[in-house]
């Protein structure tokens, strides 16, 4: 699928706080089908359901609530990983990670217009999963972030300039530690947008948010 999407390209990101025992009309799960709601309201392009606790079943019912509320919108839907989920729900594709199927594999199973992002935290890494098929890649962490010290220390925008120089016109994002403060480094380095969970967690300020990183291309 071509990603023919303005740039800064606005990638959500769910928490994943949804718990396993999460019943289908629990707070957590209104509260995610709310974030999609503002997340269109604001012109998000991409959004990610990465809540990788709840049951396939679960996950499957949400998917297609959220698919519900995006309709007749531009946003665009992946699931992370399971991609037997977001095809048999209707997503627009699969979010893949360093455990998930490579992204030839994805990309031959379920065809051109299954739309395919790849989470890399090398040079190697995003060169692969280019050549093999995705539509775009996130790189990072980029800056220091809690949710992505598993991957190491941060990458830094001079790498991810690298990458995205590298790459380009292949879309590259930015993730870990995005921020108001720091989204228009990655933008200036060659990203061609960001990704992030903090960032657009809060409904209420989604909108501003979004705003903010558009009006940072301009500058």
């Amino acid at each position: 699928m071509s990603l023919n999407l303005s740039k800064p390209i606005l990638y959500l990101i769910t928490p994943g706080a949804t718990p396993e025992a999460t019943a289908r009309s629990s707070e957590e799960f209104q509260e995610i089908l709310h974030q999609v709601s503002a997340a269109v309201g604001a012109g998000i392009q991409l959004i990610q359901l990465r809540e990788k606790n709840l049951t396939a079943r679960d996950l499957f019912e949400l998917t297609e609530r959220v698919m519900e509320i995006v309709r007749g919108t531009s946003t665009r839907v992946l699931v992370n990983d399971r991609t037997d989920i977001a095809a048999g729900a209707g997503a627009d594709g699969v979010h893949l990670t360093t455990r998930s199927l490579e992204a030839d594999v994805v990309r031959k199973t379920f065809g051109r217009n299954f739309l395919i992002g790849v989470s890399t935290h090398s040079q190697i890494e995003a060169r692969r999963a280019r050549d093999g098929g995705a539509d775009f890649v996130v790189f990072g962490p980029v800056f220091p972030t809690r949710s992505k010290k598993e991957y190491g220390p941060p990458l830094g925008v001079s790498k991810l300039s690298e990458v995205a120089h590298e790459l380009a016109p292949f879309r590259v994002l930015a993730i870990g530690g995005i921020s108001n403060d720091n989204a228009s480094e990655c933008l200036r380095a060659g990203a061609s947008g960001v990704a992030a969970i903090t960032l657009f967690n809060k409904p209420e300020a989604l909108k501003a948010n979004a705003e903010m990183v558009r009006k940072l291309l301009q500058e």
